[in-house]
């Protein structure tokens, strides 16, 4: 190799090390730094808020391209016990907004970094908004459980879309 042919190589750093950086930095953003998940059952894909903490979760609303769409519930499980709850609305498996149901209340907003409502100071239009659609997600959820003839499990999240909308007053 020659030294002309070395330098003529060095001329093309520049480009190679803006390229690799912008890969390095694409690859560490919130999508992809985020822990997918998959339904046991359905195997439809996403990535669950950090609050919901791990283990077997389940997805209940649409999947497109095999990832959780629209307005549904992520639901953690323990063996037959029922864990926390996300219910919200998802994009191409990533949670938007929506209210996770914890045993000591509610945390309510939008996803940001790896959790929803994580933000030290959410905005209480952004809290209404997580609300009202996580009282959706509710809904459609209850309407699926009543589909499959599960009245118990559809009254109780009928119930909830009620306590979910009061938190918006």
């Amino acid at each position: 190799m020659t030294a002309a042919r070395v330098f003529r190589g060095m001329g093309q750093l520049p480009v190679v090390a803006a390229i690799a950086l912008a890969a390095a930095l694409y690859s560490h953003g919130p999508a992809g730094a985020a822990q997918w998940s998959q339904d046991p059952g359905s195997h439809c894909k996403f990535v669950v808020p950090v609050s919901l903490t791990s283990g077997p979760t389940f997805w209940i609303g649409a999947c497109v391209d095999g990832k959780a769409s629209g307005e549904g519930m992520l639901r953690r499980r323990d063996g037959e016990r029922a864990g926390p709850a996300f219910f919200g609305r998802m994009k191409e498996g990533l949670p938007e907004i929506g209210v996770v149901d914890l045993a000591d209340g509610f945390r309510a907003g939008s996803f940001s970094g790896d959790d929803i409502g994580g933000q030290a100071e959410s905005d209480p239009q952004d809290r209404i908004n997580a609300f009202r659609i996580a009282a959706e997600a509710a809904r459609q959820v209850s309407a699926q459980y009543a589909a499959g003839k599960n009245a118990g499990s559809a009254r109780h999240y009928e119930e909830l879309a009620k306590t979910l909308e009061l938190q918006t007053d």
